[in-house]
């Protein structure tokens, strides 16, 4: 069974996808980028800014999907640049102690131009 996972506390999807899909007791999210879902505006300018938004996005998801962070097995993050590296870390590893599998490359560009995107893949319980 496939389950969609939608909530207004974290931004709308920005195109034709799900903000998360459940399947297999698994919950795969969407990349989130630093949206206040409030404002639907990109309010923070600098890294850590964007990453603490980009936490509290995902972090609205998985609740909607019955689960929290130390449920995260592996994360996908996008770096707008790698000389942030270590500035999101700082942030990163309030929110994923667990530590969970993890690829970090940083891209020529991402959605509204903001500077990190992440995606994360949960075990639910």
């Amino acid at each position: 069974m496939i389950k969609k996972i939608s909530t207004d506390k974290a931004p709308a999807a920005i195109g034709p996808y799900s903000q998360a899909i459940v399947a297999n007791k698994m919950v795969y999210a969407s990349g989130q980028i630093p949206i206040d879902p409030e404002t639907g505006n990109v309010e923070a300018t600098d890294i850590k800014g964007q990453t603490e938004q980009v936490m509290k996005n995902i972090g609205a998801i998985l609740i909607a999907a019955d689960c929290g962070y130390e449920q995260v097995v592996k994360t996908t993050c996008f770096l707008a640049d790698m000389g942030d590296f270590a500035a999101f870390n700082e942030v990163y590893e309030k929110y994923f102690p667990g530590k969970p599998a993890r690829s970090c490359v940083a891209v020529k560009d991402l959605p509204k131009g903001v500077l990190c995107e992440v995606e994360v893949i949960a075990c639910l319980y």
